[in-house]
């Protein structure tokens, strides 16, 4: 697998809504360049074999792929017992 690559920020549908479907995720690569993908890109990504996370007190919580009680796919983080929500508390990326 390749390195990690670190998402620093989301866009929602709706930004102002803390639970909304995130759209887009972005961040650096690890050769320091940045990113931004749909979410669906994110998945397909992720089911390639590519890897993302979030840094979180210094630490490194992975991406994964979710799947919603309809079958729907989605990214969330690593189940690490914490709130909030890793990736729906990252800013707005750009």
């Amino acid at each position: 697998m390749s390195a990690s690559w670190e998402v620093t920020g989301i866009n929602k549908l709706n930004r102002y809504n803390a639970w909304e479907k995130i759209d887009h995720v972005g961040g650096i690569t690890p050769e320091g360049r940045s990113f931004k993908m749909t979410q669906e890109q994110a998945i397909k990504f992720l089911e390639t074999g590519g890897s993302l996370h979030v840094e979180v007190g210094g630490r490194f919580v992975y991406c994964l792929v979710g799947r919603s009680s309809l079958g729907n796919k989605y990214i969330k983080t690593v189940a690490d017992g914490e709130d909030p929500n890793n990736l729906l508390e990252l800013p707005e990326c750009y």
